[in-house]
């Protein structure tokens, strides 16, 4: 599932959220992913995406966590999880494989604060 931004004046990619493996029973979680275009850094494009994304999973997914990584040398990417109200949780090791390379990946979450079973 992705939700996409876009400058509506002239139709242009702003940034990209994406939602995926949802998992229901014991677990009612997902993992959320982003991006955004170098041109919108830093002027809370991405957050605006990122709460529009949280909004849908804990209010019409009904899900009780949300899981976001980020490589420990991403900075902004780690700011923005943190104005998001995202909490770390841990640290992987080799993680995934980017460019060939196995990087490492700190452990986020965000609790639904309302979820009801």
């Amino acid at each position: 599932m992705h939700f996409i931004g876009t400058n509506d004046s002239e139709s242009q990619l702003i940034g990209t959220c994406s939602i995926s493996n949802i998992v229901r029973g014991v677990f009612q979680s997902c993992h959320m992913g982003y991006s955004v275009d170098r041109n919108f850094e830093g002027q809370g494009k991405m957050q605006e995406i990122a709460e529009h994304t949280i909004g849908y999973v804990f209010s019409e997914l009904k899900l009780h966590r949300i899981i976001a990584n980020h490589m420990p040398a991403n900075t902004r990417s780690e700011a923005l999880l943190k104005r998001l109200g995202f909490e770390r949780e841990g640290y992987a090791k080799r993680f995934l494989q980017i460019d060939g390379k196995w990087e490492g990946h700190v452990l986020n979450s965000l609790i639904n604060k309302d979820y009801k079973e």
